[in-house]
């Protein structure tokens, strides 16, 4: 039995202990009375927080329990957030805003800002006059992440310092024209009219300079994600080597991010690789145990399942693949020696959210299943057993007829995709049906977080706010049930690895997208503006379409060749250098970090080529 037999195995028996649990809370009454003591104390400990009108509320919500059975159930099957097994969040505090000098418990206990009730303390700070304009207590990093990638770096540049401007934290997302994406120079045959098409151009470290100019990249509030996953080493290398071109090699250990580098996905639903399927994954590996050793802040792997869905799976597949595809990683570090608390407090997840039922759960119940089988099948620490998620709105979801009711659709998600507790979140733009999102659309799709989570009061005031109820119950249980189905058919075939070899995940996805497609066709799946309730007009509205310029193609290919041309000598050295290490089968990334200095990304995309061949999409 590979290891995602033993996940199963151990989810199962986890639901079995929490019944054992329940049972003893009502036959032992010296455990039920430490149950009932530690609720007590949780609820005591709660402090108040006021929203505007002045309603004070408790800023953590529990279910309204007394009886043992049900306490157990609850702390051991749920889990309080921020514990074992995370089912109503990684951290115990998320979104909210910060307490004031002084709350009150939630039972009428006194509760100060340090964490002491009905103390000296807090008796001393409840007395203390306050301040005639008291102010505003710093807020947490915001979950809202910005996402852009267009034309040439400096394009992109531009793009992020104007989605930034009034954000906190800096947390920038970078999409990567289709060359980039494949390792591919912006001079190779073919190349030209694809040059910053649908993301930014980036050949050259020069490229990733310009790309992040103006932005304190290893600053505790930045962060940048890059989604791309088939030449991801190299380009982690570039994102790197261009840190310390602007701060110094000190900057290192504190950059903060991720990237995507996910390849189980793209073989099983986007085919973004470049090298064959075992190459792949060890350059991934290597990465993976480098960046775990040097760069402490940094996720380098971001396992998608948002991509997964996007071609076509459903939200219980996307999530049974995602999940395994994460187990078969971890599997695979552990067997090169990697130790697990190295990396798996470094491994990140990337889900979409959809309007479909099950998106009231879904990462709920991710959470749960990942931190069971980190800890009792990987024997994982606590930050290892955390799944920590970043949520987008579904771009499946947008539509190009009546393409303003996206707004709707996008603020629904978001609602789904905060209610299931996401780390962090991007909101696509209505007008993607279209082209690359413009300012306009971009900039309401921000607002649309800002709006639920800083205007609204729904997530700031109180924690765990709409968990729980008896119907998101019914879809946790009926989606951790699907999903062990899933694991139980990929353990059939004899893992993950020996199911995307056989196309399992890929054909799955294939006809999961046809049904879906058939649904709309004949109505069973309502698409308002589509199939129901259209205004009678087909006409398409007049859109803007984001196209680079060919000046500006030319300038990318210009500066590409100047930079070849000037490292002619270093980068035939640097390559044969990458291309040695590589054929002694030791890990790569540290020649990689040497290589994109003289070297462009598809110099060394075709190096590495020679050497391990080429991929061979499945079809």
């Amino acid at each position: 039995m590979s290891k995602l037999g033993a996940v199963v195995e151990a989810v199962e028996k986890h639901g079995r202990f929490v019944l054992e649990q329940v049972s003893r809370a009502r036959s032992d009454e010296k455990f039920a009375q430490a149950v009932a003591d530690r609720w007590n104390k949780i609820q005591a400990e709660t402090p108040i927080a006021k929203a505007p009108t002045g309603l004070a509320l408790p800023r953590l919500a529990l279910p309204e329990i007394d009886e043992p059975g049900e306490i157990a159930r609850y702390l051991f099957g749920d889990g309080l957030p921020g514990e074992f097994p995370y089912l109503n969040g990684e951290y115990r505090e998320m979104y909210l805003e910060p307490l004031r000098e002084t709350e009150t418990g939630s039972y009428g206990n006194k509760k100060s800002s340090n964490g002491h009730g009905n103390s000296a303390i807090g008796a001393r700070e409840s007395r203390a006059k306050a301040p005639e304009r008291p102010t505003r207590p710093p807020l947490q990093e915001e979950p809202t992440r910005l996402f852009s990638g267009l034309m040439l770096a400096e394009d992109t540049n531009k793009r992020f310092h104007f989605l930034s401007a009034h954000q906190r934290s800096k947390r920038l997302s970078t999409a990567f024209d289709g060359p980039t994406l494949y390792g591919i120079d912006s001079d190779a045959d073919g190349v030209f009219g694809k040059i910053g098409e649908g993301g930014v151009a980036v050949d050259t470290v020069e490229d990733m300079v310009r790309l992040y100019d103006g932005f304190e990249v290893g600053a505790p509030n930045f962060s940048a994600s890059m989604t791309i996953s088939g030449p991801a080493p190299i380009i982690m290398a570039m994102y790197i080597a261009a840190a310390k071109r602007r701060f110094g090699p000190k900057v290192v250990p504190n950059l903060r991010g991720t990237i995507q580098a996910d390849i189980f996905k793209e073989i099983q639903a986007q085919n973004e690789t470049i090298f064959p399927t075992e190459a792949s994954l060890r350059f991934l590996c290597d990465m993976i145990e480098w960046t775990t050793a040097n760069m402490p802040r940094w996720y380098p792997v971001s396992i998608s399942g948002y991509h997964i869905g996007e071609a076509g799976a459903t939200p219980v597949q996307q999530a049974a693949y995602t999940l395994s595809n994460g187990f078969a990683y971890a599997e695979m570090l552990c067997a090169r020696g990697v130790p697990v608390d190295q990396f798996a407090p470094r491994l990140s997840f990337f889900l979409d959210c959809g309007l479909d039922v099950e998106y009231i759960a879904l990462a709920r119940v991710s959470r749960k299943i990942w931190a069971i089988g980190m800890r009792d099948v990987f024997g994982a620490n606590a930050r290892g057993q955390m799944f920590k998620l970043h949520t987008q709105t579904s771009g499946r979801s947008l539509i190009a007829a009546e393409f303003k009711n996206n707004l709707t659709r996008t603020a629904a998600e978001l609602m789904l995709a905060y209610m299931n507790g996401t780390n962090s979140c991007h909101s696509n733009s209505a007008d993607e049906p279209f082209t690359t999102p413009s300012e306009e659309w971009i900039r309401l799709a921000a607002h649309g977080q800002a709006i639920l989570l800083e205007e609204s009061g729904i997530f700031k005031h109180t924690m765990n706010m709409l968990s729980g109820s008896p119907g998101m119950k019914a879809v946790e249980r009926a989606v951790e049930k699907a999903i062990l189905d899933e694991f139980r058919e990929i353990e059939s075939l004899g893992g993950v690895l020996a199911a995307v070899e056989n196309r399992y995940q890929r054909s799955q996805i294939q006809n999961a997208a046809h049904r879906y497609e058939q649904q709309i066709y004949d109505g069973t799946r309502p698409i308002v503006g589509l199939n129901r309730y259209r205004n009678g007009a087909d006409e398409m509205p007049e859109i803007e379409l984001a196209r680079t310029p060919r000046t500006k193609q030319k300038l990318q290919v210009e500066r590409l060749k100047k930079f070849k041309k000037k490292n002619a000598g270093k980068s035939t050295r640097a390559l044969d250098k990458l291309a040695a290490v590589v054929e002694r089968d030791e890990n790569c990334f540290p020649a990689l970090l040497e290589a994109v200095e003289v070297c462009s990304l598809g110099q060394i995309t075709g190096r590495l080529q020679e050497i391990v061949g080429s991929f061979r999409p499945m079809v």
